[in-house]
């Protein structure tokens, strides 16, 4: 099936070259929206999140964010050769510590008709300081009291 895929984005990429703009893109929409979207998400089934905040970067309080596209497979398991940073942090040592912990998360598969489906998640990862002040945009974390 996903060499199937593949073929059929190939061939919608190699002819739109040779249509008008318009068609090019009521193509790709129709395309996207044959794509199966799931009834119910993956969940996290961690229970400890399994990022390890860098040390030398915990020393200085660098703090950040980072967003990984994960996919998560119909066993709930992270396909490390699928996770893309879709948001870098600024600090490498962040991004790479958020890549490398997310091959250890966990989670119950996203479901269509009760059917174990395999999808694409946007999942963010929050380094913070506990002994620096609050990032700007930190509202949610301080609603909940996470930051000093």
């Amino acid at each position: 099936m996903p060499q199937l895929v593949w073929y059929t984005m190939f061939s919608m990429t190699a002819t739109s070259g040779c249509m008008e703009k318009d068609t090019a893109q009521k193509m790709a929409q129709a395309f996207q929206a044959q794509a199966a979207h799931p009834d119910e998400m993956p969940k996290v089934l961690n229970t400890d999140l399994p990022f390890r905040y860098p040390a030398v970067l915990y020393a200085r309080r660098v703090q950040g964010n980072v967003t990984l596209r994960l996919y998560v497979d119909t066993t709930g398991q992270v396909r490390a050769d699928s996770t893309r940073i879709e948001e870098s942090s600024g600090y490498a040592a962040l991004d790479s510590a958020a890549v490398k912990g997310s091959q250890e998360l966990r989670f119950v598969p996203a479901k269509l008709r009760g059917e174990p489906l395999a999808t694409t998640v946007l999942f963010p990862v929050y380094f913070r300081h506990p002994e620096a002040h609050a990032l700007p945009g930190d509202t949610i974390l301080n609603k909940h009291g996470l930051t000093p």
